[in-house]
């Protein structure tokens, strides 16, 4: 009877380590940094929730296309993204609305993260703010207006339109200019006509740094995410605070619709927007917090988007906005800029 018993006990043992090495959650997140944010939030997640973490990259399109390739049968069960693309594929059905009670950090969250894109499809995870950079020792910048005016002629570069960027930036420019509507049409002309005096219309900001090491262009707007490539370079870099204010965009979270792994999705959500994960995220530099309890030093909040007074003053697009009114930017960018 004993043997029996022994034998049963340690086929439940068994039983149970494999469960527990069965459990599996697979994430999709951006590129840029995973092998830091493995360390920082994936790696010590597996160890927490004795699971096994499969972490996907790739450009946010191709993330999308496979979320919705795959809506029948999900084989993503968390992805970050930005919150226009969130709301794109809320549109479409695709997402899970969250019941934030089983996400107790969702309460220590800055007001605007908690519900980004309305319905709890997403939770935010991160800011950015987006300003200026400009050489201090060449040019004073006061205003998004500056981007156009002739001090900067032959040395500005500009977001292209595909860009994440560059809506935000049409977005300050038309605010600058005398007010815009969402549709840009003033400020997209305006640009058009000093096309030329454009050293490029950069698509991602590793080219823009590369450009602003050798001096070819001495201002460009950028988000605060690229700041430390420009902050820690011998040349006097310095980040704008235009009387216009300074945009940005938030990051976030969300859960595929009917993935089947809800629980363990809840339990990663909540490690990672907690005050101590947060915490050692924004002290490796790696994202802005949208955990309001968070609190860095000050050299290292200089590199990051932080405190409620800036997160607060942010001049954000609105996720819809960006959706609805894209197609028409493009085709007037193409006219008024391109050609």
């Amino acid at each position: 009877m004993k043997r029996i018993l022994a034998l049963g006990t340690a086929l439940a043992l068994m039983a149970g380590a494999a469960s527990a090495a069965d459990k599996k959650l697979t994430i999709s997140v951006y590129s840029f940094g995973t092998d830091a944010m493995t360390e920082a939030v994936f790696d010590p997640f597996e160890k927490v929730c004795g699971c096994e973490v499969v972490v996907e990259t790739g450009r946010s399109v191709e993330r999308m296309a496979k979320i919705e390739a795959n809506a029948s049968n999900p084989i993503i069960d968390v992805a970050v993204m930005s919150s226009h693309d969130a709301l794109a594929l809320a549109r479409k059905g695709l997402l899970q609305s969250l019941d934030v009670s089983k996400i107790p950090s969702h309460a220590d969250l800055y007001e605007s993260a908690k519900d980004p894109i309305g319905d709890n499809f997403a939770i935010g995870y991160g800011f950015y703010a987006t300003s200026i950079v400009y050489r201090s020792d060449l040019v004073e910048i006061d205003s998004w207006a500056d981007l156009l005016s002739d001090k900067l002629k032959g040395r500005v570069a500009l977001p292209n339109i595909t860009g994440t960027q560059g809506p935000l930036t049409l977005h300050m420019l038309g605010e600058a200019m005398g007010g815009d509507d969402i549709k840009f049409t003033k400020t997209i002309d305006a640009v058009g006509a000093h096309a030329k005096d454009i050293v490029t219309f950069y698509g991602r900001s590793s080219a823009l740094v590369q450009l602003m090491l050798q001096e070819e262009v001495i201002a460009a707007p950028i988000g605060r995410f690229a700041w430390s490539r420009f902050s820690g370079a011998k040349l006097p870099f310095k980040w704008a605070e235009p009387k216009e204010g300074q945009t940005g965009g938030m990051n976030v979270m969300l859960m595929t619709k009917g993935n089947g792994n809800e629980e363990l999705a809840y339990q990663f959500m909540n490690y990672w927007l907690s005050t101590e994960v947060q915490t050692r995220v924004a002290e490796m530099k790696l994202d802005s917090p949208a955990n309001a309890k968070v609190v860095v030093s000050d050299e290292i909040a200089e590199s990051l988007t932080y405190g409620a007074d800036l997160i607060n003053s942010l001049k954000m697009l609105d996720p819809a906005a960006i959706i609805d009114n894209r197609d028409a930017w493009l085709k007037r960018w193409n006219e008024k800029v391109v050609n």
